[in-house]
């Protein structure tokens, strides 16, 4: 489209430095357009390098000698003075189109770079891990950022099972990349290393409460500093899966046309409030079927507004849509989301969807209730989903105890 758009306007120019020629000529002495041929190199360095808007003006150069000739000859005191000052002119357009041209290249490398060690700091997760089958998004709130502060990654764990995480830092955009960047850290490191939730919860808040000062934009933002998460584990065998959620939304839990949200009885407060909080020992059980799609999002999402004002209904979007993969009601929702808040986001929104796909040897019990039926053990029903759902991301100063 550029290129296209580019072709055209050098089309443009040297039209235009025909018929400024020809129509000069053809006027007469009365008039003299000739000075308009400056029109066409300052039009060619709006989209094109220096040595085509070096060429563009060699021609407009050309273009006045010819007129001169037809106007009196070349050494006239008049004509003499014009093509100085074409010349003149021609040349510092071409040295402003240097120059842009120079520091075009110097933000493509910056860019450049700026992109690659913000897909190496979030790392995305595989679309295959274990019996998972994932698909994750990520909008950045902040102009020219792939990154900001939200965060998710998904990582192996000893026994044969998955460990997921998925947060939200205080703020948004490039200043909270740096704590993020502890929490996905920590993460990491400890997956494999701590055999309960609990524990490996009690790391990474250690290692954010040591790093948090060092890395956090105080100067910017002289608040509080925290981050709500959620960490779950999924084991490969059997339906079981286990949570702790550290003040941040509800996952959702899809079946179909049927939606859940895994009930936490006691959510802890977010991380980095270190000695003013005391956390659970105890997780959150719920179980994943094979064929289900559990949903994690961070607040930017069930916060996002229209332009009446309206906050997105996340739970009641799920509902209705048929999806028949991750990336497909990933895609939906996508979509769905843009349209709601008319395109413009103001805060960082991530997803991150995972389904257990099917294991010969597994076992599949149905787990949603029927129509009219109650909800099963450890889940609310849609409505008081849609309710929790705003209520644990109502703000990014409140969470849930």
């Amino acid at each position: 489209m550029e290129q296209n758009a580019g072709r055209g306007l050098l089309v443009i120019a040297l039209a235009l430095i025909v018929a400024i020629t020809v129509a000069d000529i053809g006027i007469g002495t009365s008039v003299h357009l000739g000075p308009l041929l400056v029109i066409a190199p300052t039009l060619t360095t709006s989209f094109a390098g220096p040595r085509l808007t070096a060429l563009i003006g060699a021609l407009s150069q050309a273009a006045l000698m010819i007129t001169s000739i037809f106007h009196g000859g070349l050494t006239t005191t008049n004509h003499v003075a014009q093509l100085f000052a074409l010349a003149v002119l021609s040349a510092l357009v071409v040295f402003i189109s240097y120059v842009r041209e120079r520091r075009a290249r110097e933000l493509s490398r910056v860019r450049s770079v700026a992109e690659t060690a913000e897909r190496i700091l979030l790392r995305p997760p595989p679309r295959r891990i274990g019996p998972l089958r994932v698909a994750w998004l990520y909008l950045a709130a902040e102009d020219d950022a792939q990154i900001g502060g939200d965060l998710f990654a998904v990582a192996r764990a000893d026994h044969a099972r998955t460990r997921v995480l998925i947060g939200d830092v205080r703020g948004h955009g490039l200043a909270s990349i740096g704590e993020a960047s502890v929490v996905m850290g920590a993460f990491r490191e400890g997956a494999r290393r701590y055999a309960s939730l609990p524990e490996l919860v009690a790391a990474v808040e250690e290692s954010v409460c040591r790093n948090l000062e060092e890395v956090a934009d105080i100067a910017h933002d002289a608040g509080e500093h925290f981050i709500t998460a959620i960490v779950i584990d999924i084991h490969d065998q059997g339906p079981r899966a286990e949570m702790l959620n550290c003040g941040h939304p509800p996952p959702l839990l899809v079946r179909g046309d049927q939606v859940a949200v895994p009930n936490s009885r006691r959510p802890d407060p977010p991380l980095g409030l270190c000695a003013l909080c005391v956390r659970n020992d105890r997780t959150d059980p719920f179980t994943l079927e094979t064929g289900e799609m559990l949903m994690l999002y961070t607040d930017g999402v069930i916060e996002a507004r229209s332009p009446t004002g309206a906050f997105y209904p996340l739970a009641e979007r799920v509902a209705p849509f048929p999806a028949s993969s991750p990336d497909a009601l990933l895609h939906h929702i996508h979509r769905d989301l843009l349209a709601h808040t008319g395109e413009h986001l103001t805060d960082d929104v991530a997803f991150l969807i995972i389904e257990r796909t099917p294991q010969r040897h597994l076992h599949r019990p149905h787990l949603m209730s029927h129509a009219g039926g109650s909800p099963p053990s450890g889940f609310v029903d849609l409505q008081a989903a849609g309710r929790l759902a705003v209520e644990g991301g109502s703000g990014r100063g409140q969470y849930l105890f």
